[in-house]
């Protein structure tokens, strides 16, 4: 008889009581995964007061939300939300557990991985169901979870598989999945945890938190001009602050120009940073990694401009412009300006 196959978890992060845009990304997710295994799709939702949260995640897909409510868990904490998390997948055997790549997430999955004594795969940017062969077993193992990601500094693309007992479990950044159309009115089910937590598990306490919104929105930038180590200096860089600005653009960045210190972590796109999806991304003097290339490779139409006719970037631009980008991008502007 072959083993029953769990549903799919996604842990829900909220801060007073707003969503975290990357879990209803992965609700969304999980949703087609569940769909593929014939399961259902099922939330942890942990806090206080944000049992109003639940239809909102039944619009999008869950079928169940394990809701946990206690003053104590208003802030997130990584030791009191591992033991409630732990506990209910010790109960409920969950095949798939999403998490999202925040600081809290990161600080989560790994927690709950090694209590568990369950694989994690971090930053993945596919997750789809496959077989997998076990040549160590010499078997065939359906309904695998396939978890992708860049690997070696980016220079492959990795998948990776669990031979081992479920959870499988993964860590996603904010915009690698897409949303799907909520469909209010959507019915589901709420099931109370009951949390049991004592002293020794309360022992870090949040006095006072400071929060500061970031200088820039890429996700939701419709056009962007992003600059890399080809720009060449800090003073180079500035022609693709000039440009974005002429055009009205938003600014972003490689984390080759984000390391060098030509701009802020904030701009930065690709694996380690920001996923976006505008109608117009303008690659300047980047060469392409793989990993930058994770974050950007979904924009409707990409212009690259690098000198290097063999740069990897090319490969997916729609429209490529073989020049120095210092020539290019003063040409770029006076037309732009002369055609307003």
């Amino acid at each position: 008889m072959s083993k029953k196959i769990g549903n799919v978890w996604v842990f829900i992060e909220q801060d007073g009581g707003k969503i975290a845009d990357v879990s209803l990304e992965l609700v969304c997710k999980g949703r087609e995964l569940a769909d593929t295994l014939g399961t259902k799709v099922e939330a942890l939702l942990l806090g206080h007061n944000v049992k109003g949260l639940c239809p909102t995640l039944h619009s999008l897909g869950v079928d169940n939300v394990f809701l946990a409510e206690d003053p104590r868990l208003n802030q997130y904490s990584p030791i009191p939300y591992t033991k409630v998390i732990i506990e209910q997948i010790k109960k409920h055997k969950p095949n798939i557990i999403l998490f999202g790549a925040t600081v809290a997430g990161r600080s989560l999955a790994p927690r709950v991985a090694s209590k568990q004594l369950a694989g994690l795969t971090a930053d993945c940017t596919e997750l789809r169901i496959d077989s997998f062969e076990d040549k160590a077993s010499g078997q065939t193992l359906p309904n695998k979870l396939m978890q992708i990601r860049p690997a070696f500094g980016g220079n492959i693309i990795a998948t990776i598989v669990n031979s081992w007992d479920d959870p499988q479990m993964v860590t996603v950044r904010e915009g690698v999945m897409k949303m799907s159309e909520a469909k209010p009115g959507r019915k589901g089910d709420v099931t109370a945890i009951k949390v049991e937590l004592d002293e020794a598990d309360c022992l870090l306490q949040i006095i006072e938190r400071f929060k500061e919104e970031k200088s820039v929105n890429l996700k939701g930038a419709q056009i962007i001009v992003s600059g890399g180590y080809g720009m060449g200096s800090k003073d180079g860089f500035a022609l693709v602050k000039k440009f974005a600005e002429a055009i009205g653009a938003q600014v972003a960045a490689s984390r080759a120009a984000v390391d060098a210190g030509w701009i802020d972590h904030d701009h930065q796109v690709g694996q380690t940073g920001v996923t976006v999806r505008p109608r117009l991304y303008i690659a300047c003097g980047i060469s392409g990694s793989v990993q930058h290339r994770a974050g950007m490779a979904e924009s409707a139409k990409i212009i690259a401009i690098n000198h290097d006719p063999a740069a990897p970037i090319f490969s997916i631009a729609h429209y490529g412009i073989v020049g120095r980008v210092e020539d290019v991008l003063p040409k770029f502007v006076k037309a732009y300006k002369g055609h307003g």
